[in-house]
């Protein structure tokens, strides 16, 4: 390994409790694990709400992710994989690790790919909270649409229907002007692959964008 790491490992947390979206995360980072390069551990942050679907969750998960990373000092590089990004900033405050957020990251991400990007949002509820943030990174003007699948955080994780529902919120965005799409929920890792052959344009999961951004910080 490269003399030059910070030592330990890229922490990937799931800040719900539900350990099908920590699965899912798992499989889809796989690809990330090669010899030379950083390891990749996912964990649960088990004192999470088992869906992150408002604002008053995300703002409630804030102190238990806090005490998780300072209890990982070990850790390289950390990723929090809720697109709410709750407690980014607070943890960048308590850590010399590099954080990210899989909602910043995976924008950047998609504005690397394509002029205008569309968010396929979990909930209704999740629009406004994704337009805030947008507002704050100052990106609201290149977002063509976001537009919500209208499942639970298990649902999309679990769900028999939620590629079907992939589909059709993907189709409208690209109807709407994105030439490249977000997957809005760390829940959905497991379909990119197979949405982004379905709809013949660039789709982000935006907690690899943000491990991928973690092993250049790291590597650089």
């Amino acid at each position: 390994m490269n003399p030059r790491f910070r030592p330990g490992p890229i922490l990937v947390i799931n800040p719900n409790s539900n350990e099908a979206v920590t699965q899912g995360l798992d499989a889809a980072l796989e690809g990330f694990r090669r010899d030379g390069a950083p390891p990749v551990e996912c964990v649960t942050l088990r004192e999470g709400p088992f869906g992150i679907e408002s604002q008053v969750q995300g703002d409630l998960l804030i102190a238990p992710l806090l005490r998780l990373i300072e209890q990982r000092s070990d850790a390289g590089a950390i990723v929090i994989a809720c697109y709410s990004d709750p407690g980014l900033d607070a943890a960048r405050s308590i850590t010399s690790a590099p954080v990210f957020g899989i909602q910043e990251a995976g924008l950047l991400a998609a504005m690397a790919r394509g002029d205008r990007f569309g968010v396929i949002a979990i909930s209704g509820g999740s629009v406004a909270r994704h337009r805030r943030y947008m507002r704050r990174m100052g990106v609201l003007d290149r977002c063509a649409g976001d537009r919500p699948l209208e499942m639970s955080v298990d649902e999309s994780a679990r769900g028999e229907a939620t590629f079907g529902r992939l589909v059709a919120v993907g189709n409208a965005l690209i109807e709407d002007g994105a030439d490249v799409l977000v997957l809005g929920c760390a829940g959905l890792a497991r379909h990119r692959a197979r949405l982004e052959a379905e709809l013949g344009k660039p789709v982000i999961d935006p907690t690899q964008a943000a491990v991928a951004a973690a092993q250049l910080a790291l590597l650089a």
